[in-house]
């Protein structure tokens, strides 16, 4: 079969055109998250972040009962030292080319440096340096901070700048977007326990990152006390786009980085594109055939419960340059710009209410790709002591089990013209504790996809009553080679 059909449009990927190429975290079932993958010098480059269950159940008011994985009383007995992994499409082999060192905690005793590596981003620094490879760290709250990691040659991993990015009192460091020539970042947590509020919502700039010189480039959440944190980034024609963590809804403000520090922004987005606080953030934007998508979430999977703000699934937005925007998926509204209608008639994530999130996306051979987190697979686990009875009513009806066979993994669509989606997969490559699809990366070769799996390595089947080995827990990864 040709790759292209007769109007030129090359073939996009189904579930069958992907095999997986690592499981159970690389044999290690605390290998949780894929958090970050890059292709970089010819190789694939993955980062883990590990031991996610454990971590939540020591620092987030969460009610689970039974929990679902087995947490020793302090998660830092286990070791939770991240690691980066590299793979050769050629040989087809895997080789781990860091993990995270420890050093001595505020508290005195040892602990991983980093905890997870959230972002990775290959920047060159002037036409006569070589490309590097850089690394975004999530610091332990008694650590000094996440720094940036930097390698040449992908084996030889150096920290770029001091702890907190310039001694911000902040624990970990999210996204990093090229825009100018100039290197971007901003932190994205703080001590306490809030991996996504950093009470810090500023944009810094780098010239010449390698030597750890960061400027701020723009005041304290753009002038509004409400903007908690700057999320996620994304260089769009002629302006530098940066989304936020809002509790009335994200807002998205752009700057042509200009002149000097701190630049001039311009309100592009507010109040979650008129959806409010159900649009909580911004996590995911890209951008495709002339126009920035972005896709939304509520933290913690879809359901804030600090804040009491959801459960609710996910839209999806496209802007263009002149400040106009279409709904893509989402529920219709009437905004200030006019009614706004779903272009692709699917409701809040993709027609589905256990949508969490829109985490990832990523274009190959023209096609542009869009990840999911699912959380139907902890209906088993969590208390629903506050849920509102006729969900509950349903839940017990239907069976946690039928909706983990059923219904539980994250999902893949993917679209030729940002407005026709189709599932590539909805069942999580077929593992319903593939809770998300946190990572994706083109390369010449096909499309590589990383997975979020904090179900191991021991967990507690539904209706069991001790802890056994999972097989299927850990994160994954799957490549799909391009058509011939």
């Amino acid at each position: 079969m040709s790759s292209v059909n007769r109007l030129g449009i090359t073939r996009g990927f189904s579930q069958k055109d992907f095999f997986q190429i690592a499981d159970t975290g690389f044999g290690d079932g605390l290998n949780n998250y894929a958090h970050s993958m890059t292709w970089f010098n010819n190789h694939l480059y993955v980062s883990t972040t590990r031991g996610n269950f454990p971590l939540m159940k020591a620092r987030l008011p969460i009610s689970m009962n039974p929990w679902p994985v087995e947490c020793p009383e302090d998660p830092f007995d286990l070791d939770l030292r991240a690691e980066i992994w590299r793979y050769s499409i050629r040989n087809d082999s895997w080789e781990r080319v860091y993990k995270a060192p420890i050093i001595t905690g505020s508290h005195g005793k040892p602990i991983p440096r980093d905890l997870g590596y959230r972002g990775m981003i290959v920047y060159q620094t002037g036409k006569s340096e070589k490309p590097a490879l850089f690394v975004s760290t999530w610091s332990p709250a008694k650590g000094p901070g996440p720094v940036l990691l930097r390698s040449e040659d992908g084996r030889n991993f150096e920290q770029s700048c001091e702890p907190g990015l310039i001694g911000l009192p902040i624990t970990t460091i999210r996204t990093m977007v090229q825009f100018k020539d100039c290197l971007y970042t901003t932190g994205a947590g703080s001590r306490g326990g809030q991996p996504n509020v950093s009470a810090h919502s500023i944009v810094y700039e780098s010239k010449d990152p390698a030597k750890g010189q960061w400027e701020p480039i723009n005041i304290f959440g753009f002038g509004e006390p409400g903007n908690k944190t700057v999320f996620e980034m994304a260089s769009f024609g002629k302006h530098l786009y940066a989304g936020t963590f809002n509790l009335e809804g994200y807002q998205i403000w752009r700057t042509s980085a200009e002149g000097k520090a701190p630049y001039k922004w311009e309100k592009f987005m507010e109040k979650g594109a008129y959806r409010g606080p159900l649009n909580q953030v911004v996590l995911s934007m890209f951008v495709f055939k002339g126009a920035l998508y972005v896709g939304s979430a509520i933290q913690g999977g879809g359901v804030d419960r600090q804040h009491n703000i959801g459960p609710a699934p996910p839209e999806l937005i496209r802007v263009f340059p002149d400040g106009s925007w279409d709904l893509i998926v989402g529920d219709a509204r009437d905004t200030p710009d006019g009614m706004k209608e779903s272009l692709s008639g699917y409701l809040p994530g993709f027609d589905n209410f256990f949508c969490g999130y829109f985490w990832r996306m990523c274009e190959h051979n023209g096609w542009l790709y869009l990840s999911t987190f699912d959380w139907s697979c902890l209906l088993g686990y969590v208390d629903r002591e506050t849920w509102p009875e006729p969900f509950v009513r349903i839940i017990n009806q239907v069976g946690e089990q039928f909706i983990m066979d059923n219904q539980s993994g994250f999902d893949l669509y993917r679209s030729f013209d940002g407005e026709n989606w189709v599932p590539v997969t909805t069942n999580g490559m077929g593992n319903p504790y593939n809770i998300g699809l946190r990572s994706m990366s083109s390369s010449p070769y096909g499309l590589f996809v990383g997975t979020a799996n904090p179900f191991g390595p021991k967990i507690m089947p539904l209706n069991g009553n001790k802890y056994i080995h999972n097989p299927r827990g850990g994160c994954e990864a799957y490549f799909a080679p391009n058509h011939k």
